[in-house]
């Protein structure tokens, strides 16, 4: 800026000089000095025309004008008779740029900085936007906790007036939280108040978590947590006099010290809730969690605002304000509270629109959606077509977004916003499972078929256990009220030999139809037939307790039914957070049939988000099932027992292979009509994993055991283990991994801890 000045005054006093005899008109002009820069680049920017009538003032401002370019350090006018002369210096360019030193912070980065601040090779030389450039990438490493970074450069000329540019930096050490005091607390210890932090003093294992790396905004949140904290235990009046952070001296410690002053702690003496034209006061005021007499809570009082304002939403006040207005009585530390309302008009859903969906016809979409066109609105209603929509599986996202109508206040429109994944696929691969062995792939699937919601599905699976040829087709919407209909034609062989269980093969060939009937928003009834051709064969293995069965019944043609209703509750299908799932059915084989048999199971799953971004999930699940002959038949048929044991039950044991034994000279498990698992599970997000759901680990503890016809149900014969899981929706297919260690494992049980599954369904 100095040297700008300085040429400025030279120019004008040139000016003054050159000029004294004067005004000149210019006949010519011509420029001197130029290397890279064209000439037509300074007239573009010069002021001064042929014909123009120059004088001081214009002179001068030319002069500004070239140097505001940054193309040149020196600018000169001189007047030749009629002809200006322009003569200029130019700023060297920047031939190279060499970062040296830099391990944390990735040569990308530091280069899309440079970018983005338009210092890149072959740009003009500018001092002051290197300056600026250095203490960005200053900036950078100190947001990452390394305060005694330095970033230096040096500039070389080069030939044809070019400089090269060494950036040399030395990361230094991070800097981490050596101490956080807390001073002014009376009512509650500091290490509980330190519990509410993210950050921490270091520690041993401090490199784990990362929480003794500062980080300001991190403590401005952990104030914010601090003062919620007090203020939900009554402290109304609690403040946060200074935030003190200081570093040693050798930028490797931080001391951080925050001063508080508690204040007294107050009570709730009144509580009261304005009432709502058509909406019982009773109902709102159950909706407050506040209660005279109550210590001061600002997130019960919080919570209760939300509370009515959803509730409100859901009768259509989508605009509805609550506000909690305290009267403060400082004397008898007491506070209470009028939840004033202001429900604004009732608003009604013009249209709804979708977009986004290139294949997916958008009567898909509709016909999922629970907020009707022309209804009141309803947020309930809006967040469950969300869901429903999302459960689909055709989308990767499903957002909705809500636009009030211009010159209204009782009107808005629903904007449906969908991401379409692919929904087709052809699959033909190798899986393998500790229960079937190599898995052996091929399908055609379309779970969109056309964009009609439809799905047509094609699979071979061949394994040492099973061999299995079947065809579906599923109209999810057979009928407008939401009955589904799915007709299947299937070939499937088991060979038991390679299943850790007593040796037997049967050959079933069957097709059916099934129908899901809607019984309200979340209840569903389930109903199908199928006609089943089973033949039975016995090996040199077969125990005596299947060969007599098997001579008796080596054919038979059976009518199945299948009846069951549920209730599903879950957000999601694959990982779900919240909600539960749960199922009661029936088959049986119609009376007539060859094999007159039943079985009835209960099962169910519940799943609770225990943190709020929903991604920690606790799960517990559970089954009973029952089988048992009738008519002429006083058993359940072998080949339709229970099993327990492996990933789908109980991890740790080896597959199948709890329960009754036959009576061979190797006896193996066999099964039987009574069934009883339990498990309980911890599903936790994988570290590093960042926002990605595709994976999660697992704490589990699994309890399930068979039990034969002639034995009940013991629960001290229940086998337990514990362990830790891994899901990973995989590029190849699901994956699951266990290491399961079982708790009351007997003598001849079968082991086995490390087991794997991959190209199956999650359990």
């Amino acid at each position: 800026m100095r040297k700008l000045v300085l040429s400025l005054m030279a120019v004008f006093m040139i000016s003054q000089g050159v000029f004294a005899a004067g005004e000149f008109i210019v006949s010519d002009i011509r420029v001197e000095g130029l290397q890279r820069i064209s000439p037509g680049t300074v007239f573009n920017y010069l002021p001064i025309k042929v014909g123009d009538e120059v004088d001081t003032e214009l002179s001068t401002n030319a002069v500004k004008a070239l140097f505001d370019t940054g193309f040149f350090t020196d600018v000169e006018l001189r007047q030749e008779d009629s002809v200006l002369i322009v003569s200029v210096k130019e700023r060297p360019s920047i031939a190279s740029i060499d970062i040296r030193g830099n391990k944390d912070l990735r040569d990308e980065a530091i280069e899309e900085g440079l970018d983005n601040a338009g210092f890149t090779e072959g740009r003009i030389f500018n001092q002051a936007l290197l300056d600026r450039v250095l203490q960005e990438i200053r900036n950078q490493y100190f947001a990452r906790g390394r305060y005694s970074a330095t970033v230096d450069a040096t500039v070389s000329p080069r030939p044809r007036n070019r400089v090269g540019i060494k950036i040399d930096i030395d990361e230094g050490q991070v800097a981490r939280i050596k101490q956080i005091r807390v001073v002014g607390n009376s009512s509650f210890e500091e290490k509980e108040l330190l519990d509410q932090f993210t950050l921490s003093d270091s520690s041993v294992f401090g490199f784990l978590s990362r929480r003794d790396k500062y980080s300001r905004e991190k403590l401005l949140a952990d104030t914010e947590s601090l003062r919620s904290f007090y203020q939900d235990n009554g402290y109304l009046n609690f403040e946060i006099d200074s935030t003190d952070v200081s570093i040693s001296q050798n930028k490797q410690d931080i001391f951080i010290t925050i001063a508080i002053t508690e204040g007294e702690r107050f009570v709730v003496s009144d509580v009261q809730v304005e009432s709502v034209e058509g909406i019982p006061a009773e109902e709102l005021e159950a909706l407050v969690t506040v209660k005279p007499g109550d210590v001061f809570s600002r997130r019960a009082v919080a919570e209760s605002r939300s509370a009515i304002a959803r509730t409100l939403a859901d009768r259509g006040f989508a605009f509805a304000q609550v506000s909690a207005l305290s009267d403060i009585d400082q004397e008898n530390n007491a506070v209470g509270f009028t939840f004033a309302v202001d429900p604004g008009a009732k608003v009604y859903v013009r249209r709804i629109e979708i977009t986004g969906n290139t294949s997916t016809r958008d009567e898909v979409i509709r016909r999922e959606m629970r907020q009707l066109e022309g209804s009141v609105f309803s947020s309930e209603q809006v967040q469950r077509s969300r869901v429903r929509i999302q459960r689909l599986g055709f989308f990767d996202n499903v957002r909705i977004d809500t636009e009030p109508v211009p010159g209204t206040v009782d009107q808005l429109d629903l904007v449906v916003s969908v991401t379409e994944k692919a929904t087709g696929s052809f699959l033909f691969g190798v899986g393998y499972s500790d229960a079937d062995g190599v898995l052996v792939q091929a399908s055609v699937n379309r779970q969109n078929l056309f964009g009609t919601g439809k799905e047509i599905d094609f699979r071979i699976d061949n394994s040492s256990v099973t061999q299995l040829y079947e065809i579906e087709y599923t109209d999810p919407y057979h009928t407008i009220s939401g009955i589904s209909r799915s007709f299947n034609l299937s070939r499937r062989k088991i060979d038991s030999k390679e299943a850790n269980t007593a040796e037997y093969i049967v050959n079933t060939l069957s097709g059916g139809v099934e129908y899901r009937i809607p019984l309200s928003e979340y209840n569903s009834l389930n109903l199908s037939l199928d006609l089943e051709e089973i033949d039975l064969e016995a090996t040199d293995e077969t125990p005596p307790e299947f060969t007599s069965f098997i001579d008796q019944h080596p054919t038979s043609d059976d009518l199945k039914v299948v009846a069951g209703v549920g209730r599903d509750t879950r957000d999601s299908i694959f990982f779900p957070s919240e909600g539960y799932l749960t199922r009661a059915s029936l088959e049986f084989s119609v009376p007539g049939s060859d094999l007159e048999y039943y079985k009835t199971e209960v099962r169910g799953s519940w799943y609770k988000a225990l943190t709020g971004g929903k991604r920690t999930v606790l799960k517990v699940a559970g089954e009973l099932g029952y089988g048992d002959g009738y008519g002429d038949l006083d058993t359940l048929p072998f080949f339709k027992n229970y099993y327990a044991g492996g990933p789908s039950s109980v991890r740790g044991f080896d597959s199948r292979s709890l329960g009754p034994r036959d009576t061979g000279p190797t006896p193996e498990a066999v099964g039987g009509n009574k069934r009883v698992t339990a498990t309980v599970e911890l599903l936790f997000p994988v570290p590093g994993a960042g926002d990605s759901d595709d994976k999660r680990f697992g704490l589990f503890v699994d309890a399930g055991q068979v039990f034969s016809e002639e034995q009940s149900i013991d629960i001290g014969e229940v086998r337990v283990s514990a362990g830790l899981s891994f899901n990973w929706f995989s590029p190849i297919g699901p994956l699951s991994i266990s290491y399961g260690v079982p708790l009351n494992d007997e003598d001849g049980d079968d082991i086995e801890n490390f087991q794997l599954s991959l190209g199956a369904l999650f359990r």
